[in-house]
């Protein structure tokens, strides 16, 4: 049986925004005496949650970590967001997990949500069960919830506990395992109670059921039950626990965080059935003391690593080498519970700690003191959402950009890109919530104010016909004057072919150390067309010029061959080019029809349309969509699908794009003179 002998274990919440995460992660510190008072997010007393984004939206916006010791027991408790926007700051934490809880809503049509949270366990290997939370607002059968869930879970749900309703409300519970039944008692242990006689042939019933389920994976249990025989209550906890242990079962309880039902029950399976640090160990392949740092925060005291620590003791001033050969000293170790702090010593296999001083690990990788682990293979949110960022204040330019570098440490789920050929530097996350989020961090953290606004579209300049071109710079100011004179002829060339140059000089009209020149001149007239946008896949060919054998430089052929390319592209017939994106949309089928509409009412192309792979009643939807048409897609395929459908874009072409669409984006990039 786990025990304390084994070592602190680490528990995630994880499952949908809204489900009651860190009202259940609040009730189980109270249940375990590790606070005095039940804590609410509702009223702002929770421990977790704290940062004034998450108080603003409601819910979670970083994981909040918590630890507490239950009948000698120790658990460090990860809360980890619901919201996909903020989702990606936990990944990395539920992969060192021992064990996960999924907590979702009673409604059966609300099921749905779970499917992402239940998948990456099942991806990542992560035991874990499932708490029904807010069954005092259960308005049907706990078997339709069982059934809407099945789908989306690799592993059998094992309903581990039955109502019993008092009218309309759920008062208590049957304990299948115990064959107890328990009366729900707000903010206290549940009381024992008689197995109401109404629900005594669906008790046998449920129990039944699930010994069968269990008896697949064990020929003993098996064996009695078709010889009629009664497990004992200790065979029937031992599989519980195996099953739990080598993820081949999900058990499934319910209560209340909020009125602290059913949190004891839930506390009291975790101990008995939570796998130990040594099995999270060997399913990294852990074998010298090592630390996993899954986030980087930077606080009041500094950079801290979050790190799981297992396959030994870590204590401060340890000597730990990293995933890229660079060598640390640890500094100060630190428990963390919620925004507080506790400093210790060392810390022991199994702990999740704060460890100061170790500025060249990055999130998600390894450092210890012996061998390390291999990488941990996350699979983040694509980051589709993107702002285009400058200060308020041009004084805070230095600011800015170190408060970037502090921020994208931190948030695995944030990316700072610099466009050179827009002057624009882009905050590319997940969603507009998680960035609207990070605009927040930066003046809230690092007191720098940006002004934000969607990105330039990259459209780019074609020319339709070939033009032979004169271009002559000529300046006389008093001694040396300036003298550039080519010819040069341009041409199309086919879609994403570039840009080709060549010179086809006789007789030294133009030298050749000045032929360099004039291609540096053809490419600034490229960098804006005659439409005002960069110019592509064009073959200019210098053929003739002339040259002053005083006044010629190479400035003089720069200007020259600027010159000519401008006039050139000018009577090339230009025309716009827009990018287009393939776009991988994956949505429960019950939402495919309207995610179409609204692909097709962006512009949208259909490629196809398939079952997503290995997800039952989910498809996959590919299309492709003008880069102009993706603002504001997230948001709205969310809306479509219960906030479950999710996409992925990637540029695949340019085309070619005109009449009314075109003129408007000419004129709003090419103002017309007053």
């Amino acid at each position: 049986m786990p025990g304390i002998a084994n070592g602190t274990r680490a528990i995630a919440l994880v499952g949908p925004a809204g489900a009651g995460k860190t009202s259940l992660a609040e009730a189980m510190l109270f249940a375990a005496g590790a606070t005095d008072r039940l804590g609410s997010t509702a009223n702002g007393s929770s421990i977790g949650d704290n940062s004034p984004e998450s108080r603003q939206r409601g819910g979670s916006t970083e994981l909040n970590l918590y630890n507490f010791k239950y009948l000698d027991d120790e658990f460090a408790l990860i809360d980890v967001p619901g919201s996909i926007g903020f989702s990606a700051d936990g990944a990395r934490a539920v992969a060192a997990a021992d064990l996960a809880i999924v907590v979702v809503d009673p409604d059966p049509s609300r099921a749905p949500l779970a499917a992402p949270a239940l998948r990456m366990l099942d991806e990542l290997g992560i035991p874990h069960l499932i708490y029904v939370n807010r069954i005092d607002q259960a308005h049907g059968r706990i078997r339709d919830l069982l059934t809407a869930l099945q789908p989306m879970s690799v592993s059998p749900l094992l309903a581990r506990q039955i109502p019993i309703w008092d009218g309309e409300k759920v008062s208590g519970f049957v304990d299948l395992a115990l064959e107890y039944a328990f009366k729900y008692r707000a903010g206290q242990e549940s009381e024992r109670i008689e197995i109401p006689s109404d629900l005594q042939d669906r008790e046998i019933e449920a129990r039944t059921h699930m010994l069968e389920q269990l008896a697949d994976h064990d020929d003993e249990l098996l064996e009695q039950l078709l010889m009629d025989e009664t497990p004992t209550r200790e065979k029937v906890l031992q599989d519980l626990a195996r099953e739990t242990g080598d993820n081949i079962g999900v058990s499934v309880l319910f209560g209340s965080a909020t009125g602290s039902w059913g949190v004891r029950r839930l506390l009291k399976a975790l101990r008995h059935e939570a796998p130990g640090p040594q099995v999270a160990a060997a399913r990294l392949s852990v074998s010298d003391p090592s630390m996993y740092a899954f986030k980087i925060l930077h606080g009041s005291i500094g950079r801290l690593a979050l790190a799981r620590v297992l396959g030994g003791k870590i204590s401060e001033g340890s000597d730990l080498k990293t995933q890229d050969g660079d060598h640390a000293r640890a500094g100060s170790l630190f428990k963390v519970q919620g925004e507080k702090t506790q400093k210790i010593g060392e810390a022991r296999a199994g702990d999740v700690v704060a460890v100061a001083k170790v500025d060249s690990v990055k999130g998600g990788q390894w450092l210890g003191t012996g061998k390390l682990p291999p990488p941990v293979e996350i699979e983040f949110p694509a980051r589709n959402c993107a702002l285009a960022i400058e200060p308020a204040d041009r004084k805070d330019d230095v600011k800015l950009s170190g408060a970037l570098q502090r921020l994208t440490e931190e948030d695995a789920g944030l990316i700072v890109e610099h466009d050179d050929a827009n002057h624009e530097i882009r905050l590319r996350g997940i969603n507009d919530e998680h960035l609207n989020t990070v605009i927040s961090r930066l003046k809230r953290r690092y007191g720098v104010e940006v002004k934000s606004h969607a990105p330039a579209i990259g459209y780019r300049e074609f020319v339709r016909k070939p033009v032979r071109q004169h271009g002559r710079h000529k300046k006389q100011s008093g001694g040396h004057g300036q003298f550039g004179d080519v010819i040069i002829e341009i041409r199309p060339v086919g879609r994403g072919d570039g840009f080709q140059f060549e010179e086809k000089i006789h007789g030294g009209s133009v030298p050749k150390q000045w032929i360099p020149a004039v291609e540096e001149g053809v490419r600034e007239a490229m960098a804006k067309g005659p439409l005002g946008f960069q110019v592509v896949d064009v073959a200019v060919t210098l053929v003739d010029g002339s040259y002053h054998s005083v006044d010629s430089s190479e400035l003089a052929f720069r200007l020259a061959g600027r010159l000519a390319m401008q006039e050139a592209l000018t009577a090339a017939q230009p025309h716009l080019l827009e990018p287009m994106h393939r776009v991988t949309v994956v949505c429960p089928s019950s939402a495919t029809s309207r995610i179409t509409s609204a692909v097709a009412g962006r512009r949208g192309q259909m490629l196809g349309m398939a079952p997503r792979d290995g997800w039952t009643g989910w498809d996959r939807v590919e299309a492709l969509l003008p880069e102009a048409e993706l603002g504001g897609l997230e948001a709205e395929l969310r809306s479509q699908s219960q906030g479950l459908a999710t996409y992925e874009a990637q540029f695949d072409h340019l085309a070619e794009l005109n009449g009314p669409l075109a003129d408007k984006v000419i004129q709003q990039r090419v103002p017309e003179p007053a």
